[in-house]
């Protein structure tokens, strides 16, 4: 069993102006695949704080570190940015089928900027914010996932 972390990145939610929906429902599909939700926060799109939340859980073995928010186009949206000054190898292909499935759905997919990477033996993937983007770019991947948490952490058949 693979151990998770969800990561919700929005300063509406952290300061209690809107609720968390993607986070609830991503910790949802995670545990219905079998992976134990170890951790759910909440943070401001503020980049020291996104690294500081992200290196905390790669730092404590958390397999998968999932984050919903600040993707887009916004100018807090740094989600990415805060992941590629942490992560340690980029996982591109996951990102990239992420957007390719999105856009069979909608072609503002192609406004997703989500990253997905490799710190130690951590994978994170951030995901778009909005519960039905962040639930349907899980649900592309999770049946794949299991694969490279093995490999990751040397569970190689």
């Amino acid at each position: 069993m693979y151990t998770a972390t969800i990561i919700t990145i929005s300063d509406r939610a952290a300061n209690g102006i809107y609720e968390d929906k993607s986070g609830p429902m991503i910790a949802e599909l995670l545990k219905e695949q079998g992976y134990q939700v170890l951790d759910r926060i909440i943070i401001p799109d503020e980049k020291n704080k996104i690294k500081s939340a992200l290196i905390d859980h790669c730092d404590k073995g958390i397999h998968l570190i999932v984050t919903t928010g600040g993707t887009g186009f916004a100018p807090r949206d740094i989600t990415p940015e805060a992941t590629k000054e942490v992560i340690e190898r980029e996982a591109p292909g996951i990102a990239e089928y992420m957007r390719q499935k999105s856009m069979e759905i909608t072609p503002r997919g192609m406004l997703s900027r989500g990253v997905a990477g490799i710190r130690e033996t951590s994978l994170i993937i951030n995901l778009p914010g909005s519960p039905k983007g962040a639930t349907e770019n899980l649900g592309f991947i999770l049946p794949y996932l299991g694969h490279g948490l093995d490999m990751l952490n040397g569970n190689k058949e």
